[in-house]
């Protein structure tokens, strides 16, 4: 999946994926439904910028709306700060240590 968001290129098939989650799992959402959805988190190669790529039905933030029709495929650009409040919430630890060790504290 490729998009350009303010003149710059973000490409899946260039990019790092990070980690990658979904609505299918616990809330066993079908393909079908406005609320399933299916993402991964990337980084760039050369800026190091972050962007999550996905599909997701009509209630997702993966849909992006034309007409009456809601489509589903998007890539929506992440600042580090929002990338990883994203992995915390849908990857597991040990991901996010890899990915985000310089923003990681001991509580």
């Amino acid at each position: 999946m490729k998009a350009i968001i303010h003149g710059k290129r973000f490409d899946t098939d260039k990019a790092t994926l990070i980690g990658e989650a979904g609505s299918g799992g616990y809330a066993l959402l079908p393909h079908g439904s406005s609320q399933w959805w299916n993402g991964g988190l990337y980084r760039t190669p050369q800026s190091g910028r972050f962007f999550l790529a996905g599909k997701g039905g009509s209630m997702t933030i993966f849909a992006r709306f034309k007409g009456d029709n809601a489509q589903a495929d998007r890539i929506i650009e992440m600042t580090k700060q929002e990338a990883l409040e994203w992995a915390e919430v849908n990857l597991t630890a040990e991901v996010i240590e890899a990915a985000f060790a310089d923003m990681i504290e001991d509580a």
